[in-house]
C-alpha cells in the first residue's frame, strides 16, 4: 500500500478568482532556488499527484488538477507544475516550469470539448477556450538545467494554461465574449 505523504497544499490554499496576484504579471526567479521555492515546487507537484488520486482527493476534498502555477497559492513568481495524464491515467507529461517562455506556437488552434476549468475559479464558465495546437517552451528545471520541449494537443493546452496564469491571464480571458462556441474553422477539438 503507498503510504500518504503528509499534503501541505490544500484547496484552502489556492488563490481565488479577485485576488490581484492572478493578474499580476509574476517575477523571474533566480538560480540557484532558494530552498523555500524548491519546497515550493515539491509541494505543488504534490497537490497535483493527489489530486489525481481518487482516494486522496476524496479524504481532502481536493479539486482535481492538471497544472498549478505559483500565482494560484499566492506566490508571484513564474513556477508552474504540470502533470498531464491521458485519457487511461497514464502521466504523458511532468515536469516544473521555471521561467518558461513560450518561444514558438503553431497557428492552428486547439481547445477542450467540454470546455476549461481552473482550481483559482469556481464558477463554471461556458465556452470553447482556443489555444495553440502546438508550442515550443524554453524553461528550466527546479535544478536549473536549461530546457526546449515542443508540445501538442493536450498537454500544450496544460502549457499554454499554466503559462498564462505566469503572465496575470485566466482561462475565460481567451473565450470569444460574442459567441463562446465559436472556432476557426481548422481547430483541433480534443474530447
Amino acid at each position: 500500500m503507498k503510504k500518504e505523504k503528509f499534503i501541505l497544499i490544500l484547496m484552502k490554499d489556492i488563490v481565488r478568482d479577485g485576488d490581484p496576484v492572478l493578474r499580476r504579471v509574476s517575477d523571474d526567479l533566480t538560480f540557484p532556488l532558494s530552498d523555500h521555492y524548491k519546497k515550493l515546487a515539491d509541494d505543488m507537484m504534490e497537490y497535483l499527484i493527489n489530486s489525481q488520486d481518487p482516494k486522496i482527493a476524496e479524504k481532502h476534498q481536493l479539486r482535481a488538477g492538471v497544472g498549478l502555477a505559483a500565482p494560484q497559492v499566492g506566490e508571484g513568481v513564474k513556477m508552474a507544475a504540470l502533470l498531464v495524464p491521458d485519457d487511461q491515467g497514464n502521466i504523458i507529461f511532468k515536469d516544473i516550469f521555471v521561467n518558461p517562455e513560450i518561444i514558438s506556437e503553431s497557428v492552428r488552434q486547439a481547445c477542450l470539448s467540454e470546455g476549461e476549468g481552473c482550481l483559482s475559479v469556481d464558477e463554471v464558465i461556458n465556452g470553447y477556450v482556443p489555444r495553440p495546437d502546438k508550442l515550443t517552451v524554453h524553461y528550466y528545471t527546479v535544478d536549473g538545467e536549461e530546457k526546449t520541449i515542443r508540445l501538442k494537443d493536450y498537454p500544450a493546452i496544460v502549457a499554454s494554461h499554466e503559462i498564462d496564469h505566469l503572465n496575470g491571464h485566466l482561462f475565460y480571458d481567451r473565450i470569444n465574449k460574442k459567441d463562446p462556441y465559436s472556432l476557426k474553422e481548422d481547430t483541433v477539438v480534443i474530447s
